[in-house]
């Protein structure tokens, strides 16, 4: 496994700038010039991206960047020795030893296993020295090889202190007993360096303290559990994260100590310090017993803005509510398909006195008609509510659903839509969370998620709601919608432009959500004959949506050679994902080139979202793409032109940014690869 590492891939004493970007940058281009990688800026581009997340500096003088990419063809570690240290950001000062891990995006477990052994590696003393006193860019490889070569065991338990000697007396039974137990988990969100020194960090400390002491890494070489008795038997939990920690409810009730996985590596014996006094304070913020939301952790509540809080309340609201919305108006789309426009009216009739040995007049496909649209419209109703209660559940996780979904059905009930049931959630949420935290008495623990907190949490929000709330809102939904419906002309035209834009600026991400959330929450106020108006946003969002993926599509067909392999093989799968409605085809491209591909797919999403408004082209399905034409009424040619016209633009305007547009760091990778090819010399 020596191939991860080369005499090529090592430069000694050299000085590489004066930034942490300059050094990454050299080091990618090291990389690529043997052959390792096939675009180097593009490295560069996923490890500063890394780097912006989580500085790499570590204590000792050293910096791991890291990062996946698919430009990565081999797993692959290049090691620079600074002459001139390099701030990456280490509380100790900058760093002369720096590994730059690059692994493919595929890389198999055996690759990232080697690769984390490394990681853990330069957490020892004697391994860094050893590194500072190389001679040769041979002996670094065989220092590297000799670490990733020989698995270490994975940190366990500190071991029991020595036996007293035998002229002292043995403690007490009790003292035998009194070490302190510490379970932790670490993860950082590429899973292949972070999270193994945080993990040996914590456990050399734990020795040191005299702490019996157990981590379970969630990696990307894997992840082995840890034994539930020691989670039962231990004082406190240490989450030394970056990302979401699996299965969280394993540790529900033990006092938590939860920071970044950084904090893992720079201050290990604090953390276990601060996690031994929690086990014993009464007040310690512990974890949540109800918890089934692994990203909401209470540490992180407690720093998160009001701001970012709502932000990812509402998300998960629209997250969960989306499966009722898309089911419900495919249905009802379907139920359309079957029985016809008229269905809105008979659907119950059918229903209510027809069977399939008893079929209407109409005949079969007029009551599967009434059916589908029947179990559409009854899952539509639970738009509302389903949006408070998981906006609820956001801020409070389980105890905060009930509470959440019945100011929902109140928000409905009283004509205030959605913006009522995001307002009824977010009152849910917070009170429940607020409950959720009063000091109560053990006794009283275990009824507090199950009883007392849905109880209290349903009469402040739905009660607000009934009695302040509900009426004002309901008159600013009507208001709301006879706007809507009223909008014709440029004043539609530039509507559509927007929701076209706000769809492509950030592929799936948070504005994308937010055009999607509001074309999806006025499908229940709209039909084709009263209000068509919800019905045009949503075809203007979901045409806007396709155009990104469709038009990196054809541009790789019209242009190939302006893109990689690796992105041409992605155009393939574009075509099918655009015209389904996933706008997350569109990110390969994204990502590799932001400033060109996002910019042109803007432009012919805005275009098409307005020439939808223009040709008043209806979706009564919220998803499904070209495949729900059925639920377009007669409109779904214009929608296909609209879209056709958006792709086309984006295409052409993607080939020429990329023809005559070039990226600032392509001008210096060539003399930067010579440079490092000189060094590797």
């Amino acid at each position: 496994m020596s191939d991860l590492i080369t005499p090529g891939l090592v430069a000694l004493d050299v000085h590489l700038g004066t930034t942490a970007h300059d050094v990454i940058t050299h080091l990618a281009n090291q990389i690529t010039a043997q052959g390792r990688v096939t675009d180097a800026a593009e490295l560069a581009e996923h490890a500063l991206a890394r780097e912006a997340k989580t500085a790499t500096g570590v204590p000792g003088g050293i910096a791991i960047p890291h990062c996946r990419s698919a430009a990565v063809t081999a797993p692959t570690l290049a090691m620079a020795r600074l002459a001139d240290p390099v701030d990456f950001g280490a509380k100790d000062g900058p760093a002369d030893l720096v590994f730059f891990i690059a692994a493919p995006e595929g890389a198999d477990k055996e690759h990232l296993k080697l690769l984390s052994r490394l990681a853990r590696a330069l957490v020892k003393k004697s391994f860094t020295a050893a590194l500072r006193e190389a001679q040769s860019n041979q002996e670094i490889v065989d220092l590297v090889s000799e670490v990733i070569s020989d698995a270490p065991a994975a940190p366990a338990p500190a071991p029991a202190p020595a036996p007293a000697p035998a002229d002292e007396p043995a403690a007490a039974g009790p003292a035998a007993t009194q070490r302190p137990k510490v379970v932790a988990v670490t993860a950082c969100p590429t899973g292949i360096a972070h999270t193994y020194m945080a993990a040996d960090a914590l456990a050399q400390a734990a020795q040191e303290l005299g702490i019996d002491f157990a981590v379970e890494t969630q990696g990307s070489s894997g992840s082995t559990p840890l034994d539930p008795a020691l989670i039962r038997d231990a004082d406190a939990v240490i989450f030394a994260v970056d990302v979401d920690v699996r299965d969280r409810g394993r540790f529900a009730g033990k006092p938590v100590i939860q920071v970044p996985v950084k904090r893992g590596v720079d201050e290990p014996a604090k953390l276990l310090t601060d996690a031994v006094a929690a086990s014993t304070d009464p007040q310690a913020r512990r974890v949540p017993a109800a918890s089934a939301q692994e990203s909401a952790d209470t540490a992180e509540s407690k720093k998160e803005s009001f701001g970012g809080g709502l932000k990812r309340a509402l998300l998960t609201g629209v997250s969960y509510m989306i499966p009722f919305v898309a089911g419900g108006g495919l249905l009802i789309a379907l139920g359309f398909l079957l029985g016809g426009y008229a269905i809105t009216d008979v659907a119950d009739a059918y229903l209510g006195e027809n069977t399939l040995w008893n079929l209407p007049d109409a005949g079969l496909a007029a009551y599967l008609g009434a059916a589908a649209f029947k179990i559409g419209s009854l899952s539509m109703g639970f738009l509302v509510p389903a949006l408070a209660g998981y906006i609820a559940y956001a801020y409070a996780d389980r105890p905060g659903i009930a509470p959440g979904f019945t100011a929902g059905a109140v928000a409905g009930f009283m004509g205030a839509g959605f913006i009522g049931g995001i307002v009824g959630g977010v009152i849910a949420g917070l009170a429940c969370r607020w409950i959720n935290s009063w000091p109560v008495p053990r006794w009283l623990r275990g009824l507090m998620p199950v009883v007392i907190v849905p109880l209290l949490g349903s009469i402040i929000a739905s009660g607000l709601m009934f009695l302040v709330l509900g009426g004002p809102i309901a008159r600013l939904t009507v208001a709301l919608n006879d706007w809507l419906s009223g909008m014709s002309g440029v004043a539609a035209a530039g509507l559509g432009l927007i929701l076209g834009l706000m769809m492509a600026v950030d592929l799936g991400g948070p504005v994308n959500k937010v055009a999607y959330s509001f074309a999806v929450a006025g499908l229940g106020a709209g039909s084709l004959v009263e209000n068509p108006a919800p019905l045009m946003i949503m075809a203007a969002v979901m045409a806007a949506g396709m155009v990104p993926p469709l038009a990196m599509a054809l541009a790789t067909v019209i242009a190939p050679k302006l893109f990689s392999g690796a992105e041409r093989e992605n155009g393939k799968a574009a075509w099918l994902l655009g015209a389904a409605f996933i706008s997350e085809g569109a990110i390969p491209f994204a990502a590799a080139d932001p400033l060109r591909v996002i910019p042109a797919s803007m432009v012919g999403a805005g275009v098409t979202g307005s020439l939808i408004m223009v040709f008043n082209v209806v979706s009564q399905a919220p998803h499904g793409g070209i495949f729900v034409f059925f639920a377009m009424n007669n409109t779904w040619p214009f929608f296909l032109l609209a879209t056709v016209i958006g792709t086309v633009i984006s295409a052409l305007l993607v080939i020429v940014l990329k023809k005559f547009v070039r990226k600032a760091p392509s001008a210096q990778a060539q003399p930067a690869a010579a440079q490092s090819a000189g060094v590797a010399a």
